[in-house]
């Protein structure tokens, strides 16, 4: 995997009043590196954090399906296989600190 410069802002985050960068994730040292804007959801954090995530799959799966004709259901079904095994059994410890 090579360097790569840093991913653009999306044209409608750049005109939106309102918005603001909640996650950034780096593949770094044989590992994964995040900055995490937390308590964007005053009612349910877990709920937006899901709801968040679920989101990032589908769009994932859309840019799969885009650029290498990668069936989108298939991806999701892979995805969520993967992300329920690495929730019950991780291959790597999270740790980290809030700065």
């Amino acid at each position: 995997m090579s360097k790569r410069e840093e991913l653009p802002i999306p044209p409608v985050a750049k005109r939106a009043a309102e918005a603001h960068e909640i996650i950034r994730a780096w593949i770094a040292e044989e590992g994964l590196h995040c900055s995490l804007s937390v308590d964007n959801w005053p009612d349910n954090e877990s709920v937006g954090w899901g709801i968040l995530l679920s989101d990032v799959v589908r769009h994932v799966a859309d840019a799969l399906l885009q650029l290498k004709g990668i069936d989108r259901s298939e991806t999701i079904r892979q995805i969520r296989i993967t992300l329920n095994k690495e929730l019950d059994h991780p291959t790597a410890e999270a740790k980290g600190e809030i700065v």
